[in-house]
């Protein structure tokens, strides 16, 4: 192996220059997708090209010194910030947000159903800055950033702007009742007497269960966009979600990420934010790793058909909303 990096050494530059290689290191040669345990120069290409397409002199040698070579196709090389930085343009897997919230996973290219324009999908609290019935946070109109506010954006990132939402339904919420308010109040005066760092809230439930948590931005210009999803690739249709199918997905925090569906037909409560749970049903659980900022990455099965939209997890499971709910809601296709 050593007279390998001498070589190297001395021959780096003259392949550096060549026309479509992009790195090279020292590893194992493969034939087909078996490694043979013979060392080789492995010589990075963005993309393998015909010997006849290549210009006189930038055919990648067989053997250099003596030593043997092994050409890989590599792709484009981008920093792992990508996913975090201005992007333009942007493709689905990327950094994305409400003006006024954090940052989430722009989800996915979609078709207005009706009018057949190109929109923007990721989640309500996402695009809509985790709008309910009882609070709206967001409006038509605001302005959607790429990156989101959290990862440096402002309003000189804008992409698009919020078309439309399923507001969620909070299960538990504090009470905006002024009858409640005052009794809490009253309550507080008599408590703080003989318990200064105490505090009466009052908080009301709902028996409600949502299926979503999906919105839709409008795009500004179709050219700030590419349709194909980050390290996946084209969207190639719809499929169901079923127990034991294998899926993926391209989000902002944990990029590619794969797993098995552990169980559908899920009912469970959520921490959307703090003092506010949510019910939801009919969701999807997968073993799928995801971290906070990867909501609204769209999950595809491995021939990249959309089963869904995650949304929410724990340390060591992801959750989604059946994908047939959210086109359903939202109005849109594929």
């Amino acid at each position: 192996m050593e007279r390998y990096f001498r070589a190297l050494n001395k021959t780096r530059d003259k392949l550096l220059r060549l026309q479509n290689v992009v790195g090279l290191g020292i590893g194992h040669k493969e034939i087909g997708s078996e490694n043979t345990g013979e060392p080789a120069f492995i010589v990075y290409v963005e993309k393998k090209l015909p010997v006849e397409n290549l210009m006189r002199g930038h055919v990648v040698p067989e053997k250099i010194g003596g030593l043997n070579t092994d050409v890989v196709e590599i792709g484009v090389v981008r920093a792992l910030g990508v996913r975090t930085s201005r992007e333009r343009p942007a493709q689905p897997g990327v950094s994305i947000g409400h003006y006024k919230s954090t940052a989430g996973t722009f989800g996915a290219v979609v078709k207005d159903k009706q009018t057949k324009e190109l929109m923007l999908l990721s989640n309500n609290h996402v695009l809509a800055n985790g709008s309910s019935i009882q609070e709206a946070r967001a409006k038509p109109g605001d302005p959607i950033l790429q990156p989101g506010p959290y990862d440096g954006g402002t309003l000189k990132d804008r992409i698009g702007t919020l078309l439309r939402y399923v507001p969620l339904e909070k299960s538990v919420a504090r009470s905006d009742c002024p009858v409640a308010s005052s009794v809490a109040r009253g309550g507080n005066f008599l408590l703080n007497i003989v318990k200064r760092d105490y505090e009466i809230r009052f908080y009301k439930r709902f028996s409600t269960e949502n299926t979503v948590d999906c919105a839709l931005a409008k795009i500004d210009s179709i050219d700030l966009v590419a349709p194909s999803i980050l390290e996946i690739g084209d969207i190639t249709g719809v499929a169901e979600a079923k127990p034991g199918k294998k899926v993926q997905k391209s989000g902002r925090t944990t990029g590619l990420t794969n797993g098995a569906i552990k169980s559908v037909g899920t009912v469970l409560q959520v921490e959307m934010d703090k003092d506010e749970k949510v019910w939801f049903s009919d969701q999807v659980v997968t073993e799928l790793i995801s971290q906070p900022g990867d909501s609204g990455a769209l999950i595809l099965d491995q021939e990249r058909k959309a089963v869904g939209l995650l949304f929410a997890g724990s340390d060591k499971l992801t959750i989604f909303n059946r994908i047939s709910n959210v086109m359903d809601r939202l109005g849109f296709e594929f």
